[in-house]
């Protein structure tokens, strides 16, 4: 079934909220006027995966979703109301976590001569001698010798299946590895089954073989060979025994079983060696998470093999793709993927505010972070620039600029989460320069600082270079040549030349096997920089105005004019009309409310300093020792004033995390117990004070109702600009949320379900009684949704003294749309200020009253905040 795109609706699913209760709102989403449920990932993740961004299995759906029963009942449930389906998978990367992935099950068991050992981005090769041919694995909470001496790590035996165990961790044993201890056992029990057994095992090829035929002749005897062991032992509880016997042997003496260990092909290590030895592309930085060579064809068939299936029955209608930038080939998988199964897909691609998607890119468009920030740019008053940075260097003390501070996070995650990526990239590096007499004398110090200067100073995720082509993009070039200017600006102690030879790389103006994959690996790498440095912790560092701090957006940039914004539209209208536009997502750092209200402080600067001072006066008893720091008490005030009313646990969870993934004062792989603790008195009793709360209360007050109007303004903007809008779960009505995993609590769909019966016949003032439930909001997007614009994007322009603080632009002439912006230098009224329609009468959906000609503002929005006009005549 395909069903036109006009909306989509994205829920979050998990053990909680399944298939069959995502089933159990398709009637309300249809009445809601959505056309697509839009689901996370739903193939089979870790147990307990709460987002299923964690992929152990691409063969089937989740279990904990409800499974295939569950997942069938609920496109029966989408196809009764009229619903499309539109699935977000997970290309990239699987979990490892646990023992459910049973392809790197098969790699740790077997090696290079595993069949999945080339599935999985792994380096068999590093430089030390020590790791070859083996994965590091960065579980022990200690280092190893303490760890295995404690007897913190054991082996044992379940039939014929040997694991080694730490904690909650598991692992297979290399089958070679076990005849020694399958001999020993033979010799107590006197068995000669047991012992040719272990004598097969022991002449298995080794794991590092990867001839095929040696390969093939591994599985067959080590299939054979494990029946054999598995009937002997059921058939001879004596032999098993001895066996037990030996393996309490190997646990209790830690020679044996560190030499048992030894033979494996991964070696268990400290976590903190992640930092600088892990031989293996991560999600970002997380261990858990491996990176899959999806350009390869047989990985590429063998995890789309199911989500291939689900578009061509039709039971997907289109798919999202999640963290397109990880991959080697992002236009190769993209044609790939259109070639097996041609439908509609929308990419997870953070673009800058000058960046374009690649024209060659066979993909309807994005997810729409860059829609979210140019609507929400538009209620950003530009004059509050310098009064809020002015004051944010008084009250915090943080005088850096922003892009002072994203270089400075970007090279601290290159140190740390990121420091074995970029040793690996550094010793790609290395053999290069051997090969290039000027530059053979580069140590590896210089060249990994030159390396992480020049990924510091990369000003977006990525290039799409291929070293296998001749041509290069001319954005790419000039991403290229700003990025080997800025770094060398920043480094005059590091040889110019150096950075030179790296940009040479980068453009392709050097050539060699080696050089094409340190161009790929940079590419990769240049993504996960970005996304930890800039994202995940300068966003939580930089707090002159946090609105601005979200997933693609650029702190610095103060505004966008309603030119700016006319401009994109019109583009996004003539390359991707079909780009998704969000305002909130399982990702962003705040929910879209929450930077509508706090909008309006850009609006009134003076008032938001004065109760800012008085909020720290009045609370400067709760501090202690200078903690928390100035920045994060103003991150706090912020928060607490987008989030209003915030509950003191709520509260307390986020101010952990802003805390920890900011990395000044603390962080989570070295908590500062003393900060936290002092952050959470803090928190805590400031939200006890009652004199404190009122303060903020009545600040709210202030700007509530005008952050209404931006939440309403910016909604119906999404609603009918080029592309298909997205809601978030739970976003109809007022959405207060914070990042995740506050963003993903259970949403409550009986509450929704039954104010939108009852509104249905309501009047804009009826609608506006209810504004604390949210109903302005909820009766607003099902009356746009009834009138879903197509057609040409037409801008519109006011006559009068406040034509800046309306935006409004036409859609095929048979639509228009009029919201105000920065409303609140109005002083109420609209004076004598106009907007001339287009020839004929317009009838606006929210009030049913007819207009035409030179139309009054003061008129168009007499009865509700925003207007949408159709054409009548």
């Amino acid at each position: 079934m395909s069903v036109p795109r006009r909306c989509t609706y994205r829920v979050q699913l998990n053990a909680d909220f399944g298939f069959d209760r995502a089933a159990e709102i398709a009637d309300y989403l249809t009445a809601l006027g959505v056309s697509h449920l839009y689901t996370s990932p739903c193939l089979q993740a870790a147990p307990g995966s709460t987002h299923g961004y964690d992929v152990i299995d691409h063969s089937r759906v989740g279990d904990e979703l409800g499974g295939a029963a569950a997942h069938e009942r609920l496109v029966a449930a989408l196809r009764a109301n009229g619903l499309g389906h539109l699935i977000d998978t997970v290309p990239n990367h699987m979990s490892i976590a646990g023992k459910g992935n049973r392809w790197w099950w098969d790699l740790l068991r077997n090696g290079l001569a595993s069949r999945y050992a080339r599935f999985f981005d792994v380096d068999w090769d590093p430089p030390e001698a020590r790791l070859r041919n083996t994965v590091l694995l960065p579980v022990l909470a200690d280092q190893y010798g303490r760890a295995l001496e404690r007897g913190d790590i054991t082996l044992r035996r379940e039939g014929s299946v040997f694991t080694v165990h730490y904690k909650d961790h598991e692992f297979p044993v290399d089958p070679r590895s076990l005849a020694g201890l399958l001999r020993m056992s033979a010799a107590a029990a006197g068995s000669d089954r047991l012992a040719f057994i272990a004598d097969t095992y022991e002449l298995l090829p080794p794991s590092t073989e990867t001839n095929e035929q040696a390969v093939e002749r591994r599985r067959r005897d080590d299939r054979m060979a494990t029946e054999m062991l598995d009937e002997l032992l059921r058939a001879e509880p004596a032999i098993a025994k001895a066996l037990d016997r030996a393996v309490d042997a190997c646990n209790a003496d830690p020679d044996s079983l560190d030499r048992l260990l030894d033979q494996q092909n991964y070696r268990l290590s400290w976590w903190q060696a992640a930092d600088r030895d892990l031989g293996y592309r991560r999600f970002f930085d997380v261990n858990t998470l491996v990176g899959l060579r999806v350009e390869n064809p047989e990985v590429f068939k063998e995890t789309h093999q199911l989500v291939i299936e689900l578009v061509r029955s039709g039971i997907a209608d289109g798919l999202r793709i999640d963290h397109v930038d990880g991959m080697q080939d992002p236009e190769g998988y993209l044609r790939r993927l259109h070639d097996e199964c041609p439908t509609y897909v929308v990419v997870e691609k953070i673009l800058a505010a000058t960046e374009r998607l690649p024209d060659q890119w066979p993909v309807a468009g994005t997810t729409g972070y860059e829609f979210l920030n140019l609507v929400g740019g538009l209620f950003i008053n530009p004059a509050a620039e310098a009064p809020l940075t002015q004051f944010y260097a008084t009250f915090a003390g943080v005088s850096d600029s922003y892009q002072d501070v994203a270089r400075d996070k970007k090279l601290l995650v290159l140190r740390e989460g990121l420091g074995s990526d970029v040793n690996r990239l550094a010793q790609l590096l290395l053999r290069i320069c051997e090969r290039h007499r000027r530059h053979r004398d580069y140590t590896r110090h210089l060249l990994t600082e030159g390396l992480r200067e020049l990924l510091a100073c990369f000003p977006v995720y990525r290039t799409y270079v291929y070293p296998d082509r001749d041509e290069l993009r001319p954005e790419d070039r000039q991403t290229i040549d700003a990025a080997v200017t800025e770094a060398q600006r920043r480094r005059p102690d590091i040889d110019a030349e150096l950075f030179g030879f790296l940009g040479a790389m980068l453009r392709l103006e050097v050539r060699g096997e080696m050089v094409g994959t340190f161009v790929t690996r940079f590419q990769q790498l240049s993504t996960a920089v970005m996304a930890k440095g800039v994202e995940d912790t300068a966003f939580y560092c930089y707090n002159r105005f946090i609105a601005l701090n979200e997933v693609g957006g650029n702190p610095s940039r103060f505004g966008v004019s309603p030119d700016e914004f006319h401009s994109a539209m019109r583009a996004v209208q003539a390359t991707h009309p079909e780009t998704m536009c969000a305002t909130a997502t399982h990702d962003t750092k705040r929910g879209e409310d929450v930077r509508a209200r706090l909008a309006i402080i850009t609006e009134c600067p003076s008032s938001w300093v004065s109760a800012v001072q008085r909020w720290s006066e009045h609370n400067e008893k709760y501090r202690s020792g200078g903690l928390p720091d100035r920045n994060m008490e103003y991150h706090f005030y912020q928060t607490l004033v987008g989030t209003w009313p915030l509950v003191t646990d709520r509260a307390l969870q986020y101010v952990e995390k802003a805390a920890r993934e900011a990395k000044t004062h603390t962080s989570w792989t070295s908590p500062n117990q003393e900060y936290e603790a002092a952050l959470r008195r803090f928190v805590e009793r400031t939200l006890d004070d009652q004199e404190f709360t009122g303060m903020v209360r009545d600040f709210v007050d202030t700007i509530l109702t005008p952050g209404r109007v931006v939440s309403l303004a910016q909604t119906l903007v999404k609603l009918t600009a080029p592309g298909i809008p997205d809601l978030y779960q739970g976003s109809e009505l007022w959405s207060h949320t914070l990042v995740d995993p506050d963003n993903r609590r259970p949403v409550d769909y009986g509450l929704r379900r039954r104010l939108l019966e009852e509104i249905q016949s309501a009047t804009p003032e009826q609608v506006q009684a209810r504004a604390d439930q949210g109903a302005p909001k909820l009766w607003l997007i099902q009356r746009a949704l009834r009138t879903r614009p197509a057609g040409c994007y037409e801008p519109l322009r006011a006559e009068g003294p406040y034509t800046d603080n309306v935006l409004a632009f036409g859609r095929g002439g048979a639509l228009i749309t009029v919201v105000p912006r920065l409303a609140q230098s109005l002083h109420g009224g609209w004076s004598e200020t106009v907007l001339p329609l287009p020839e004929g009468q317009w009838r606006n959906v929210f009030t049913e009253e007819l207009h035409s000609g030179r139309d009054r503002l003061a008129h168009l929005f007499a009865r509700f905040p925003v207007a949408l006009l159709t054409r009548v005549t």
